[in-house]
């Protein structure tokens, strides 16, 4: 093997991209310290800051996804892509990697395909239970493709899939001891069960929507002071949300605010190992990186599937988590009417919980992202 392997890892565009790619280059870095990792991503998406932040070098493509509702624009989007493509050959032939990683996101299928072009090895990391057009036709050509769901091979070469599960933040897990802590940190009592509602960092708009209707009826709140919600907006939302609360309580430190003791209301959980130690029901959208953690945390969950995303893998998801009864789905059309009744009831039923907890564990895949380093190092030449 050779004493400085290099590796690009390529895609992004959401936190369900970037946080299982640096995990893998974490996990890479750690076995083999002497190595050198490059990131390609999108020019202008998430990326291009978190990738940095953590330690890694990074490129942007000017890439951008197509127009579905004015198809003219994408004469541009056809321009990019082409400019890309040119860009992703010369990173691949001035740096010269041992093995390109694919993600997904916009920048991951220039640079596969440039890798390919080049005779550079590549490895697929396919994060949902429905494959993306883009890792569909990679896959013809990729060495391996590690995978979070079974069943794949109806998208797949059956040979060359394996099944490692999805990268999670490696901090989450750790926090489950941490019960007291985050009892305080949130300013919540053990006594009364918590709802954690996450839509994301930018937020959910309908889940939003269904929470701020309850919140807004204060007779309601001054009733349902047995539970506790721990209410993530996402920072397109926030502001607006705390303009409909009017909260009478000061803000408290982070962007943050309460309803009396039992409700707070965030644009970001900077501390979600905290606020998973002491959830006893979550409510998120159904993206595979959320899924991942839940299995892992054992966490019962009811899952609205985002409907503004590609082959809408979200309800792919969910439904995966559904048949083997992991979760509870309710669509994003229904969420403003059901959602609430839904999570009310569930909260109630320790017997309901108990049974999706148990089963939502058994779909965990551990060590995910270990497993998948040491597959892209097997394919070093």
């Amino acid at each position: 093997m050779k004493n400085n392997p290099k590796f690009i890892i390529s895609g992004g565009g959401t936190g369900g991209h970037i946080f299982p790619a640096i995990s893998i280059a974490n996990a890479l870095k750690a076995k083999l310290p002497e190595s050198e990792i490059l990131f390609v991503g999108a020019e202008g998406r998430m990326e291009m800051e978190r990738v940095p932040a953590a330690g890694y070098k990074i490129i942007g493509l000017p890439m951008m996804g197509l127009e579905r509702k004015n198809m003219l624009k994408n004469f541009k989007v056809l321009y990019r892509s082409a400019k890309s493509l040119l860009k992703a050959r010369k990173i691949i032939k001035e740096f010269k990697p041992d093995v390109a990683v694919g993600v997904g996101g916009y920048a991951s299928g220039a640079v596969l395909q440039a890798a390919n072009w080049a005779g550079v090895p590549t490895v697929l990391q396919e994060q949902n239970s429905y494959a993306g057009v883009t890792n569909k036709l990679l896959a013809k050509r990729a060495k391996k493709i590690c995978v979070a769901y079974e069943g794949m091979e109806r998208f797949f070469p059956k040979e060359n899939i394996i099944l490692t599960g999805n990268p999670v933040r490696q901090d989450l897990t750790a926090g489950l001891d941490k019960k007291a802590e985050a009892y305080e940190y949130f300013g919540f009592s053990p006594d009364k069960k918590t709802i954690l509602v996450v839509g994301g960092s930018l937020g959910a708009r309908t889940i939003n929507q269904s929470i701020l209707e309850l919140m807004k009826n204060e007779e309601w709140r001054m009733k349902n002071q047995n539970i506790q919600i721990i209410w993530q907006t996402g920072k397109f939302y926030f502001g607006n949300i705390k303009n409909e609360l009017k909260p009478v309580d000061k803000e408290q430190g982070e962007q943050f605010f309460t309803l009396n003791s039992s409700f707070l209301i965030t644009e970001f959980v900077s501390r979600m190992d905290l606020a998973y130690a002491i959830a006893d029901l979550v409510i998120s959208r159904a993206g595979a990186s959320s899924i991942s953690e839940l299995c892992l945390l054992k966490k019962p969950v009811i899952l609205v599937p985002s409907p503004n995303v590609s082959e809408d893998h979200q309800t792919q998801n969910a439904l995966a988590l559904v048949r083997k009864d992991a979760a509870i789905m309710v669509k994003d059309a229904e969420a403003v009417e059901k959602l609430i009744p839904e999570a009310l009831q569930l909260i109630a039923d320790d017997k309901k919980l108990a049974s999706l907890a148990e089963n939502i564990e058994k779909l965990a895949q551990h060590d995910s992202a270990n497993r998948i380093a040491d597959e892209i190092i097997k394919l070093i030449k």
